[in-house]
Order: C-alpha cells, then sequence, then structure tokens
C-alpha cells in the first residue's frame, strides 16, 4: 500500500507505474482517491473545528446554571446538541471515506524499482545469470513420477481416492529424501546466520490482507469454514504476520529467519493443477526465508536471498538460473523480484523452484510494522523473502539432474548423513 502523501503530491508517477504494469483500468482510481481524500481531509477539518466548538460552548453552560440563567442555559445545550448531531454525521462520512479509500489502496500496485525490465507477461522476463553448467545425459530421462514409481516412492492414485487431484503419498526412500532435503535446508539458513522458526499455520483475515494483493488471496488462499483463519500459502504469511502493530527499535534490525511449514494453495488461474505429477498441487512443504530491515538495507539483502538459493541448489550440483521479473509479472506488493529457476534435462528447459521478492514498505504499511527513530521519527520497515526449497517440486529437478542410466538416484555428500549414509537410492 502506497503513502497516501505520495499519491497526492505525485498522482502521475503513481499512473506512470499502473501503465508500467500495464493495469491501465485502475488509473481512475487515483483520481478517485485524490478526489475522496481531499473530501476527507474536509471533512475531518470541519469536525475538529466543530468539537472545538463544543467544548468552549459548554463551558459556558455551567457558568449559566451557577447565576440561575436557566433560559441560557438550555440554548446553550441546543446548540451543543446541534454540534454533536452534525459530528455524528461528519463522522460516519470519514469512516466510510476513510473506507472507500482504503479498498482502492489496496490494489493500486506498489512503485516498482527502477531497474524492473518493462513487459507484460512472464514471457519477457529477462535472465540476470546462469550458475553451472546444464546438461543432458546420453540415456533418456523419464517423467518424474515414472522415476518415483519404479523406486516405489509415490501414491498418487490412493491420494486421489482420500483427496482428489493435487495431493500425493510420498513414502520409503523418496519420503526421507523429501524431509532430508527440508532438513538440510533448515541447517543450511541456520548456519548462514538465520533464526529458525515454525510458525502457525492459520492466520486471521487482517494479517491474509496485510501480506498479499486481493488477486493473490482469490487465486490461493483455504477459508477456514465458520471462522476468521486462512490456511497459510507460505510461511511468509505467518512470519511478516508475527511483526503486526510493532514499533521495534533500529537496534533490532535486521531480523533474519527462517521457516519451515506445510504450504495449502488453491491454485486457481491459468496454471491449475497437474493432474499426474507433483508441479503444481495444492499441498506442499517448504523452507522459507525472511527478512525485515531497514530500507536502505532491502536491496542488499535482495542480492544476499536470492543468492542463498543458488548456493543452496549449487551445493545439490543442480544447474540453476536467475530470471529477472518483468513489471507484469510483478505481484502488485512488490518491487522487484528474481525467480530462481532449476535446470531440466528431460524438458531441457529451466523451470522454477523459487522467487526472491523485495516488498519495500507495502506491507510493514498494511500490518502497520515500523522502526523507532528518535531524530527523524518513526518509519515503516522493508520486507523480503525467498524460498531456500520447496519439495516435493524441488525433487523434480533433484531426479532427473541425479539420476543415473540404471534407474537408481544418487545421493550429493550433503543429503547422505539425512538419508543415513545412503550414497544411492535404488
Amino acid at each position: 500500500m502506497l503513502d497516501i502523501k505520495l499519491v497526492r503530491s505525485n498522482p502521475e508517477l503513481v499512473k506512470e507505474n499502473i501503465k508500467k504494469k500495464f493495469q491501465d483500468h485502475k488509473l481512475v482510481m487515483v483520481d478517485e482517491v485524490i478526489e475522496m481524500d481531499t473530501e476527507f481531509r474536509a471533512a475531518k477539518t470541519r469536525g475538529d473545528d466543530l468539537r472545538g466548538q463544543r467544548n468552549a460552548i459548554s463551558k459556558e453552560i455551567g457558568g449559566y446554571m451557577a447565576k440561575g440563567m436557566k433560559e441560557e442555559a438550555e440554548k446553550t445545550k441546543e446548540k451543543v446538541a446541534a454540534i454533536g448531531k452534525e459530528l455524528a454525521e461528519l463522522e460516519i462520512k470519514e469512516q466510510e471515506l476513510a473506507d472507500k479509500i482504503r479498498d482502492r489502496m489496496l490494489v493500486i500496485p506498489n512503485i516498482i524499482d527502477d531497474s524492473v525490465p518493462i513487459g507484460k507477461d512472464d514471457s519477457e522476463n529477462v535472465e540476470v545469470e546462469k550458475f553451472g553448467e546444464p546438461f543432458v545425459p546420453a540415456f533418456e530421462v523419464p517423467y518424474h513420477v515414472e522415476i518415483m514409481e519404479k523406486l516405489k516412492g509415490i501414491d498418487l492414485e490412493s491420494a486421489r481416492k482420500t483427496s482428489g487431484n493435487g495431493f500425493y503419498y510420498l513414502k520409503g526412500d523418496i519420503a526421507r529424501l523429501h524431509s532430508g532435503i527440508l532438513s538440510y535446508a533448515r541447517d543450511f539458513m541456520i548456519d548462514r546466520g538465520f533464526e529458525y522458526y515454525i510458525p502457525p499455520f492459520m492466520i486471521r483475515s487482517e494479517v491474509v490482507t496485510g501480506v498479499m494483493s486481493f488477486t493473490e488471496m482469490e487465486n490461493m488462499m483455504y477459508k477456514i469454514e465458520g471462522e476468521d483463519l486462512y490456511l497459510i500459502g507460505t510461511s511468509e504469511h505467518s512470519m511478516i504476520g508475527k511483526f503486526i502493530d510493532t514499533l521495534m527499535d533500529e537496534e533490532e534490525l535486521p531480523q533474519a529467519m527462517t521457516s519451515y511449514s506445510p504450504c495449502f494453495r488453491k491454485e486457481v488461474g491459468a496454471h491449475g493443477i497437474e493432474e499426474r505429477g507433483v508441479y503444481r498441487i495444492h499441498q506442499f512443504e517448504k523452507q522459507e526465508m525472511i527478512v525485515v530491515c531497514n530500507p536502505e538495507e532491502s536491496p542488499v539483502w535482495f542480492e544476499k536471498l536470492y543468492k542463498n538459493t543458488v548456493d543452496f541448489f549449487r551445493t545439490l550440483d543442480i544447474p540453476v538460473r536467475a530470471l529477472e521479473c518483468c513489471s507484469g509479472d510483478l505481484a502488485d506488493l512488490k518491487v522487484k523480484s528474481i525467480d530462481v529457476e532449476a535446470w531440466s534435462p528431460r524438458q531441457q528447459k529451466y523451470f522454477e523452484v523459487g522467487s526472491c521478492s523485495n516488498l519495500g514498505d507495502a506491507q510493514a504499511r498494511r500490518l502497520g510494522i515500523r522502526v523507532r527513530n528518535k531524530d527523524q521519527g518513526n518509519y515503516y520497515a522493508h520486507t523480503l523473502n525467498n524460498t531456500v526449497v520447496a519439495p516435493p517440486r524441488m525433487l523434480i529437478a533433484f531426479l532427473e539432474n541425479n539420476l543415473q542410466e540404471d534407474g537408481s538416484i544418487k545421493i550429493p555428500k550433503p543429503l547422505q548423513m539425512y538419508m543415513g549414509g545412503k550414497e544411492v537410492i535404488r
């Protein structure tokens, strides 16, 4: 959510940003906000004046009563009552205007960074850098489900019976590998100085609207019927929500955290659920990294976060690349975003395994996450997040890149301790 002062003082900047994101239907909202804000401030000024008048006149009543001037006292009470009636009407008007302004401000996109490439959708994202040499083995690489089925590591048919499409049973060494990857990711991030968390897996609606755009919420979140609770789509939601209505000292920053959680997503939209496979599903697990910092440090943290994911995948000998999201592919709260994509030997192309985002002060404004500064005044923190790893999607890249010609899977050294010392899955 933008600062209302920016919309007032530089509406053309806000409109130009909307155009860069190819959301021209939102241009009218800027003018609506300015008009309603002018009306809101006029109502507030009038209300403040009336409260001053009421306080001054109210003091006269006691004087009249002390002097026995009941008629004058009654007339003054009538004036106070009239002022009170107008004030009540103004307060209703102020609240209605405030709600309408907030509704529009919540969907006007955040100002993107100057470095973000301009483009309509993900087809215009820009490659930043490649890490590791992509390769294609001399033998055919089967579909990832076939690899897991040959190793007796997945049961999709039973999951369809219990839960429908978009769910799975993992078992045996594949299930152990799944858990081992998450455990390794946890320790990898702890070793890099991040504090480990297991957060709540359900959050209230005020947190949901604080951490994500309305479109994301509609397409992703599962609502708990009869309660003000949603299942989280990522632990970022809980972790940022942890700081709601918080005023921190500057010495407390930065807060660098890594969190584990299951994630639940409706996956409504163009892609939908993958019926045979574990790439796009309703339920998965993830190790996340989250940072709350002061504004000056967020660009540096952004670079650190996405490089952490790159480094993690490279320790497992998986080639990856960094792909910068163009303006039209950025969610409304994001200032800048880079996707980390892993190489698929079977498809001979890269696919997304993580996304690093700098959200500026958007989430902090929505949730009231502020930092205390005695000299310059309190300010809103910046928030960032990135995926360390999200199996079972990451399993696709892992299995394809570690598949051997006999169908076995080699286990890289960093994972062997989490697999009971196994070097190969057969």
